[in-house]
């Protein structure tokens, strides 16, 4: 009926803009680029907003919108575009690009329970890498027993911890603006009004640092299923989009002033990724005479979105690989369920990939603080892969603009638009290359240097040739009706 038609389209663009907020942000996101560019990280959050996130997101608008059927899914829209084949490769990146990111999650729990009770950082700074990764190997596999269990409850938890790490984003920024004007403690950083702090050197160190950026602000393919429940779409889906991306530059850019009045972006610590947010949040507690008690609330809500994003993301990247891609590409056993429904042996390929990545990195790199910021930056350069296959869609849909209409246009001209698809997707495989270069002084510790050097360009090689080897297993062992 048209009146219930009507009445399902009743996203705004407002609701558009605060579910994007909440999808793709958050303070870890200001504390890790902080880290690695200081102050200047101010003008390349500009740059990456006008130069990367706006397009992107508007495709992604575009790609939502001339599919509204498929769910939103990027290998669907490569499926439709292009072939099974394609399609195939698209959901596997998706699947495999999340093997880094559940092999940190551990470390992530382990700081979160250290602060929550010892009050300090000194777990990253003192606790041996193979004592570390063996107790995240442990909690990995705990949480893979959890998941095959088929337990739900964690998604609850996960909404709820998705809020608070939010709030606790947001409280962060109204606090350490403030905190000089209230509280009168010294600015940490003594040349926040010269310009020259806020420029970047770019260099090759730089140019290393983009995969960062890129990582931080993709994944907004999450919100194009709401394209087609928003009112007149056309207008109200990219306006929405465009508020986003202000409200993501403004948080980063407050957020970014924020850490340079607690910590002086001349000396950045080496511990700032892994302890940073806490440092800052005590620093901010004892400012306004509170104590702990900003550092209790964000370790307590780190600890239960790491914890639920773990169980999740064993699970649901893995369910959308299984059952996106075309069977013949996966071979049959992979697919088995148990009683709860769960593709046991999935779960295994998955806990053995993850349980490699844990253990070897830990054979070659020195230190606790060392190994947390590899992790984090391969995952940096591993998890944009998958925004490749957004940008290919999209290049693919501006050639067959008259097969596949949408109530909203990114832009109207064909040309236009694939130039826009080549550029973000240029400017991504460059930002996951780049990366791969390690952050450390070379001249600190040169076998460490080389050893995450390698394993950079490594661990991306050896996922895509994984994925080529799946399909000629599924062909030997599939039975004919899957071939």
């Amino acid at each position: 009926m048209p009146e219930t038609k009507n009445n399902a389209k009743t996203f705004r663009w407002w609701n558009i803009a605060l579910v994007g907020f909440t999808s793709v942000w958050g303070l870890n996101n200001v504390i890790n680029n902080f880290a690695n560019q200081g102050l200047a990280v101010v003008t390349s959050w500009i740059l990456i907003m006008l130069l990367y996130f706006v397009p992107y997101t508007l495709m992604v608008g575009q790609l939502g919108s001339a599919f509204q059927n498929s769910g939103g899914g990027v290998s669907s829209w490569i499926k439709m575009l292009s072939n099974n084949k394609l399609a195939y490769f698209a959901a596997w990146t998706y699947w495999v690009v999340h093997v880094p990111y559940l092999a940190q999650k551990p470390q992530i729990i382990m700081i979160s329970l250290s602060w929550l009770f010892k009050g300090n950082g000194s777990f990253v700074n003192t606790v041996s890498p193979l004592v570390v990764q063996g107790l995240s190997l442990v909690i990995f596999l705990g949480f893979v027993w959890i998941a095959s269990k088929g337990v739900a409850t964690l998604n609850n938890i996960g909404s709820i911890a998705g809020i608070a790490m939010f709030v606790m984003s947001m409280l962060f920024i109204i606090l350490g603006v403030s905190a000089p004007f209230i509280t009168h403690v010294q600015i940490a950083t003594p040349n926040m009004s010269d310009i020259h702090t806020y420029i970047p050197k770019f260099d090759m160190q730089y140019f290393t640092t983009i995969s960062m950026l890129v990582f931080a602000v993709g994944g907004s393919e999450k919100i194009s299923p709401y394209v087609n429940k928003t009112k007149n779409a056309s207008k109200e889906f990219p306006l929405g989009m465009i508020i986003l991306a202000a409200m993501v530059a403004v948080s980063a850019v407050l957020g970014s002033f924020a850490i340079g009045m607690i910590v002086d972006s001349n000396h950045i610590p080496a511990d700032l990724m892994a302890n940073g947010a806490y440092q800052a949040f005590q620093f901010l507690g004892n400012s306004f005479h509170v104590g702990n008690l900003f550092v209790w609330a964000f370790a307590l809500t780190n600890t239960l979105a790491s914890a639920a994003a773990l169980a999740i993301s064993i699970d649901t990247p893995l369910r959308m690989l299984l059952d996106d891609a075309d069977k013949k590409y996966i071979p049959k056993a992979l697919s088995k369920k148990n009683k709860k429904g769960i593709a046991i042996n999935g779960y295994y390929m998955t806990a053995a990939l993850v349980s490699i990545l844990i253990i070897v990195p830990a054979l070659g790199i020195n230190g606790m603080n060392d190994l947390y910021n590899w992790m984090l930056n391969l995952n940096s350069i591993v998890m944009p892969m998958r925004y490749l296959w957004v940008f290919l869609a999209y290049m693919l849909l501006t050639k067959q603009l008259d097969k596949y209409k949408s109530d909203y246009m990114f832009v109207k001209n064909k040309y236009v638009g694939f130039g826009f698809g080549l550029w973000t997707f240029f400017l991504t495989a460059f930002a996951c290359i780049m990366g791969m270069v390690p952050k450390m002084n070379m001249a600190q510790d040169p076998s460490s240097w080389w050893f995450q050097l390698a394993l950079n360009i490594a661990t991306p090689i050896i996922f895509i040739l994984l994925g080529l080897i799946l399909p000629a297993i599924a062909k030997r062992t599939n039975g004919p009706e899957l071939n």
